[in-house]
């Protein structure tokens, strides 16, 4: 009998050239399909809700694959953990329906952009922080800004020139900018689906907001231009976190 599974994996993307399997590099998936392919003594295809680039992080990918092993659930995660390098992690294991895919299922995804202004580096945050040394962000212009920013719009002005997407539409739900200590900002943001590398450059452009370099009343402007160079800079990769994947219950 063929069964669907949906796992939860936390990674730590440093040592990563991004979800996908690849040539250049180990990916996310490389090491998932190896490892379940050991443990069921075949091979397996995941599938994945996102395709994090290289540095990208995530505390909640999720991903599925099919297989006609009776290994109970825990078995699978505690298998894989054992396996897996130490920075990717299985958080949960479950069955669910047969029709389930990670990607195609999703009804929406949160991502975290993080942003560190001390004029120090943080050390043992370097690979999970924007370090802006010694900026001073206007984070009420900021918000000001992602509010212009919501719904279903075309965002050719903020996906990367390798996008491969057919049409530019998506809808942003939420963009929330949050102030946690004296420097540290970070931006969620939520939305249905997101081209390559817009959130980092949501993220780009609303620092360069916080610096005075765009006003806030001219986001609405770039976002119908859709020229991407007059959108801010796309923000490193490392500072990014794919946050939850949300499906129907």
């Amino acid at each position: 009998m063929t069964r669907t599974l949906k796992l939860v994996v936390e990674y730590d993307g440093s040592d990563f050239c991004g979800w996908q399997r690849q040539e250049n590099g180990p990916s996310v998936q490389q090491h998932l399909e190896e490892v379940l392919a050991r443990m069921v003594g075949g091979p397996v295809t995941v599938v994945g809700a996102s395709r994090t680039d290289a540095g990208v992080h995530a505390l909640g990918q999720v991903a599925s694959f099919q297989t006609e092993a009776s290994i109970p659930l825990d078995g699978f995660r505690m298998g894989m953990n054992s396996l897996l390098p130490p920075a990717i992690a299985i958080v949960s294991a479950v069955e669910v329906a047969a029709d389930f895919h990670a990607r195609f299922s999703a009804r929406g995804k949160r991502y975290r952009y993080s942003i560190l202004t001390r004029s120090s580096r943080a050390p043992l945050e370097r690979h999970r922080l924007w370090h802006k040394g010694g900026a001073v962000l206007d984070v009420p212009a900021m918000r000001a800004a992602a509010a212009a920013l919501l719904g279903e719009r075309d965002w050719s002005a903020f996906r990367a020139a390798g996008c491969t997407a057919k049409n530019a539409v998506r809808r942003v739900d939420s963009i929330e900018v949050s102030e946690l200590g004296p420097y540290r900002i970070d931006i969620d943001v939520e939305g249905n689906a997101f081209l390559r590398n817009m959130v980092r450059i949501l993220s780009g452009t609303l620092v360069d907001v916080g610096l005075g370099r765009i006003a806030p009343g001219q986001v609405t402007e770039i976002v119908e231009s859709r020229d991407r160079t007059r959108a801010g800079p796309t923000a490193p990769a490392h500072g990014l976190t794919l946050v939850e994947v949300m499906y129907d219950a």
